[in-house]
């Protein structure tokens, strides 16, 4: 697919950060998203489940008006409409969502898809796909999100980064105790949520992940 070499040279030793404003300690989306592209993300990911679709639109109205002057990608989860109409970069699905095919019919040729895998057969499906990159996980287990499977561990990401040429971001309870085992296997990019949205100075925090993700070496 012609987007993948692209994100390929965004996701090398790269932070991905979500969303979850109920693990921000009170502070809202727009100030977490903000420090954290103060701190040097490139790469965000907007993921609510429990607010209305109207309070979702002002806030990736607002998100996508500050990503774009850290000229930065912003990627939606789940909602295609609500990625289309604000003009992000690019929209994130599961495995229970829309087939590949049709979310590209709908997003067009440039919009980055990016799919949620947790199998070795998920994952040669997506190569075969038009998705862009694959979420692999969760490699931990994550309380993040509702009604997830279980970890999947490393044997997943370790057939992954053997088997499946395409760019990949490692996700599922990721965190400072246990981000070196996941670089060790050779993750191509780290998603973390709650270690960076529930640190008290999310500016630093990104800093931080960011520095030691580049500089790690196996």
């Amino acid at each position: 697919m012609k987007n993948r070499d692209y994100i390929k040279t965004i996701f090398e030793k790269s932070l991905y950060c979500l969303t979850s404003e109920e693990h921000s300690n009170n502070r809202s989306n727009i100030e977490v998203v903000q420090n954290m592209l103060d701190g040097g993300v490139s790469i965000i990911q907007y993921r609510e489940k429990n607010k209305s679709m109207i309070e979702k639109y002002k806030e990736c109205q607002k998100i996508r008006e500050i990503t774009k002057k850290y000229k930065a990608i912003f990627i939606v989860n789940d909602n295609i409409d609500l990625a289309i109409i604000v003009g992000a970069d690019g929209i994130h699905i599961g495995q229970d969502d829309l087939p590949i095919n049709e979310v590209r019919r709908l997003v067009g040729d440039d919009m980055i898809i990016g799919l949620s895998t947790h199998s070795k057969e998920q994952a040669e499906n997506a190569f075969n796909s038009e998705a862009d990159y694959i979420g692999v996980g969760p490699i931990f287990k994550t309380y993040t999100k509702k009604d997830v499977c279980d970890a999947v561990g490393f044997d997943y990401l370790d057939y992954v980064v053997k088997n499946i040429d395409m760019p990949f971001v490692a996700i599922g309870g990721i965190k400072k105790h246990n981000i070196d085992e996941v670089l060790n296997h050779k993750a191509m990019c780290v998603a973390m949520v709650t270690e960076i949205v529930g640190s008290d100075d999310i500016k630093n925090a990104s800093k931080y992940f960011i520095n030691h993700i580049k500089n790690y070496n196996l």
